[in-house]
């Protein structure tokens, strides 16, 4: 045992026992926790002056006081992330969420920051982090007719990674201060990157109709009629049920996805609280999904006891859901029919916001079909869309004040 000083002094209450070591001149500070098996606890400090113990004393004293236990002065950026995961964020997000929280922690963080102590981690060491990212070379690799070529690398992550790494690290650090193994979120404490919105490619009205013509007798047509008229993201499109469709009101109900988690189909319900919507179903979108309808009870009745009655309202030639891969194939036939080569079928719910918004639709209404989480992203994303709508409310100003 290291010697101690042997001078005593009466401590105040609530400092509990503090001393000075003579081997290395550090002081040390302990409080008791109680039993537990039949042991005494203790939470043992070290600082380099008595006042600096005597603060951490005072600190435990008001961490027990709140009921939380004492920070584990051990645990690491990397266990914190897997218990948060795994205790956390399985239970409150979809299968395909939390696969992209975990790639992100597995990824990004962990290799970076993972053995470093979860008390010891600073602002300075999360923004060294995204920088890393920021500047990081990555290969580019372009696919050519003699196979994939890898080319000399460029620059770093983009601005939405960055900040998707700085969200996970955050919300993880935050539950560790409502666990109460930190003082504070170091990560509120750093700057994210800007995020410059990527405007994206959109189909015209003639290019979306021409799109539509093409995709006319295949039999999944319908699917291509609700991404470009609803703007729905492919998940929901093939999570959606014929329970879901309102014919009499002509609404559609989005209340679960299709996603793939570990090579498996899964269906679960909507990433947020405004991914679960209803929207108003066009004369033409409704009369599209009755004849759909109609096609697949033909199919059903033909099919009989094979048939597996999942209750999609898309479905494979056995009523099971649709693989999006599969699809993807029929989408890449169609668009190519169409002079649309190399398009996405994500494309079609932005050449939606942008028809809808082209067409003098209230932003706030595009929001709601859309289902994203604020109308801050809608405005983001789409604001090169709302510029002539800008100059209209220049223009009636110029009309209300001055006559002109």
């Amino acid at each position: 045992m290291a010697a101690t000083s042997n001078r005593s002094a009466r401590r105040a209450h609530g400092e509990g026992s503090i001393y000075r070591r003579l081997a290395d001149g550090r002081w040390v500070g302990s409080i008791e926790l109680g039993s537990q098996g039949g042991h005494r606890r203790r939470k043992v400090v070290y600082g380099k002056t008595e006042a600096e113990v005597v603060g951490k004393i005072r600190q435990l004293h008001f961490e027990l006081a709140r009921g939380l236990p004492p920070a584990n002065s051990r645990m690491t950026v990397e266990e914190l992330l897997r218990r948060w995961l795994s205790d956390v964020v399985a239970g409150r997000v979809t299968p395909s969420t939390l696969r992209n929280y975990r790639d992100i922690a597995e990824q990004h963080i962990i290799p970076v920051l993972g053995k470093r102590r979860l008390i010891a981690l600073t602002p300075a060491d999360v923004q060294s982090l995204l920088r890393q990212k920021q500047e990081s070379r990555l290969p580019r690799r372009v696919s050519t007719k003699k196979g994939v070529v890898e080319h000399p690398a460029t620059g770093g992550y983009s601005s939405r990674t960055v900040k998707l790494i700085r969200g996970v690290l955050g919300q993880a650090l935050g539950q560790a201060e409502r666990w109460g193994m930190v003082a504070r979120n170091v990560v509120t404490l750093t700057d994210g990157p800007r995020e410059v919105p990527s405007e994206g490619r959109t189909l015209t009205p003639k290019q979306a109709r021409a799109l539509l013509d093409a995709a006319r007798g295949e039999r999944l047509e319908g699917v291509f009629v609700l991404l470009l008229s609803l703007g729905l993201r492919t998940g929901e499109v093939f999570g959606l049920r014929w329970a879901d469709v309102d014919f009499d009101n002509g609404v559609a109900t989005v209340a679960q996805v299709l996603s793939r988690v570990d090579s498996r189909l899964v269906l679960g319900p909507p990433q947020t609280e405004r991914s679960w919507r209803r929207i108003n179903l066009p004369r033409q979108v409704a009369s599209s999904l009755r004849a759909h309808r109609t096609c697949q009870a033909a199919e059903r009745a033909f099919l009989g006891d094979a048939w597996q009655d999942s209750g999609l309202v898309f479905t494979n030639e056995a009523g099971a859901p649709v693989d999006p891969s599969n699809f993807r194939k029929i989408f890449d036939r169609v668009t190519k029919r169409a002079g649309l080569s190399g398009w996405h079928p994500h494309e079609l719910r932005h050449s939606c916001a942008s028809i809808l918004l082209a067409q003098g639709v209230p932003l706030e209404v595009v929001s709601g079909v859309l289902g994203h989480s604020s109308i801050r992203i809608t405005a983001d994303f789409y604001s090169h869309i709302l510029d002539p709508q800008r100059e209209q409310a220049a223009e009636a100003m110029s009309a209300a004040l001055w006559g002109e």
